[in-house]
This record gives C-alpha cells, sequence and structure tokens, in this order.
C-alpha cells in the first residue's frame, strides 16, 4: 500500500496543506474537495491509486489545516487562482481533474483558464446544469432571489456541527448511512467552526458559479475531455437527472449511477469506485485532449 505524504507548501503566501502519493513522476490526478470537509475525505481513494499515479489533494484556505488569512478573498475565482499557483508550484503541468461538490465549481474554473493542461474529468456527484438542481438547492435560490441578511442568516444556522452531519448522511438508505464514517462531520466542525463567515460567504459564491454552467457548457462541448461520471443519485442537490445533464455536452462520458449511494460516495461505495477510477485513468494517461 502506497505512503500518503502530508505536507504543506507556500503558495502566493497562503500556507497550503495538502496530502499526495505515487511517483513524483507518474500522470497526475488533482482532488479538490467538497464542503464541508477537506482532503480528508480522499484518505482513503489516496493509497489505492498511488501505486501509478501522483495524486494530488489540497486544503482550500478556510478548510481542513490549509491556513485562513483574514485578507484572502474567499471565492471559487480566487480558489481556481490558488489551485493553478499551487500545480505550478510543484511543477505540474497536466492532470486529471476530480470534480466533487464545491471543488467542481473551483475545477471547471481552473478548466477555463487553462483547458489545454486537463487531460480527463472525473465527474462525482458535482453539477453544472440549472434545471437539473435538487430540492435541497430550494432555500439558496430564495437567497438568491432575495440576498438579504435575514435570509443569510438563516442559512448560516446549517453552517453546525448538526448541519454538517446532514451534509455527511443527507438521503442515503440505513445500509448506506452505516458506511459513511462520522469523522466526516466530528473532525471537519472543529476545524471551521470560527470560520462561519467564510462558510456562509459561500451561499452567493454558488450563485455566481450557476451564472458561469454555459460556459462550462461550452468547454465541455468544444474540448471533449475524456470524462469518466460516478454517482449516488440519493443527493438532495444532486439528483440522477444532474448526472444525466452531462451526456448532451460529452455524450461519449461513461456515466455510473450507484442506486443506493449518495453525496459522499467514496465513504459508502470506494470498493466499487476504485476499479473504475484505476481503469479511466489507465486508458487516459497523460495524453493529449481530444479537440
Amino acid at each position: 500500500m502506497p505512503s500518503v505524504l502530508h505536507r504543506t507548501v507556500d503558495v502566493d503566501g497562503v500556507e497550503i496543506f495538502y496530502r499526495e502519493t505515487g511517483p513524483p513522476e507518474a500522470p497526475v490526478l488533482l482532488l479538490p474537495h467538497g464542503y464541508p470537509s477537506s482532503s480528508f475525505q480522499y484518505r482513503a481513494l489516496l493509497p489505492a491509486l498511488g501505486d501509478q499515479w501522483r495524486v494530488l489533494a489540497p486544503d482550500f484556505p478556510g478548510f481542513g489545516y490549509s491556513a485562513a488569512p483574514d485578507d484572502f478573498e474567499y471565492t471559487f475565482a480566487k480558489y481556481a487562482t490558488l489551485l493553478q499557483r499551487f500545480l505550478d508550484t510543484l511543477g505540474v503541468d497536466r492532470f486529471v481533474l476530480y470534480l466533487f461538490d464545491y471543488g467542481s465549481q473551483v475545477g471547471f474554473q481552473l478548466a477555463l483558464r487553462d483547458p489545454a493542461r486537463i487531460t480527463g474529468l472525473i465527474i462525482q456527484n458535482g453539477d453544472a446544469y440549472e434545471e437539473t438542481l435538487g430540492p435541497k438547492y430550494a432555500a439558496l435560490k430564495e437567497y438568491w432571489a432575495d440576498p438579504t441578511d435575514e435570509r443569510r442568516a438563516v442559512l448560516a444556522e446549517a453552517v453546525s456541527f448538526d448541519g454538517f452531519r446532514e451534509e455527511a448522511l443527507g438521503e442515503v438508505p440505513p445500509h448506506t448511512a452505516e458506511r459513511i464514517s462520522p469523522d466526516l462531520w466530528q473532525l471537519s466542525w472543529p476545524l471551521v467552526q470560527d470560520r462561519r463567515d467564510i462558510m456562509s460567504g459561500f451561499f452567493l459564491e454558488i450563485w455566481k458559479s450557476v451564472r458561469q454552467y454555459p460556459a462550462y457548457h461550452a468547454y465541455l462541448r468544444e474540448w471533449q475531455p475524456p470524462t469518466l461520471i460516478l454517482w449516488g443519485p440519493q443527493d438532495g442537490y444532486m439528483p440522477a437527472e444532474a448526472a444525466r445533464a452531462y451526456l448532451a455536452d460529452v455524450p461519449e462520458a461513461e456515466l455510473h449511477l450507484f442506486e443506493d449511494g449518495g453525496h459522499w460516495l467514496l465513504e459508502s461505495h470506494l470498493d466499487e469506485v476504485v476499479p473504475l477510477v484505476r481503469s479511466f485513468l489507465s486508458r487516459v494517461g497523460s495524453g493529449a485532449v481530444r479537440r
């Protein structure tokens, strides 16, 4: 089993914590994380791939063990810039990009900046189609339509220990829920409980990203990156329709729905996901992107 290294690197004055495994010269898989977790969510996937691939999982500023400077601009666009500089600092030119939750919004903005660097996409419960946003977006949509302090305060109540637990367990059936480690919320909450303003600031950031969805679709249609879609449809934010929507823009994508899975597939269905990811990465390698 490959070792996972735990490192920090200075990226434009911000200390970024990241997990890394695999040979330094191997093809790279980049794993941006989602809300409310950190690179911790990839703790089992990393060693499962590190024999043949260099896998990098950084913590965004404000999450996990990365710094949370007061003067940092906590936006998806700034995170995309930081990822770009993170890769440059580590000497990474080309890579496969994993798109999940908040990481999908950051990842798409990274892809728009330099699409030739991305040799493939693995999309796992990362939405990009407004018409398929699930019922859990209702309160967010109300806030986007009328972004008052009062509405934001209501949403901010979910930035809590119980809210994190709900994010982890969601709508999955009991036999799936028991596979999801309570570490996801037990360990995440202490790291961000003093950063609630940062977390609630992303409520409007999501809307800014939704307005960029057409640009994401245009990128997919033009570049046709090799794409693997892994999806847990028991997800109040991202139902099965959100996965199938990608096929309109990348019709050759490989789609797998795990019917009893939800948002956190790497917790509940790792044994099924890993062979699919390994097969995909073996086919993609570090080759050229189709266009």
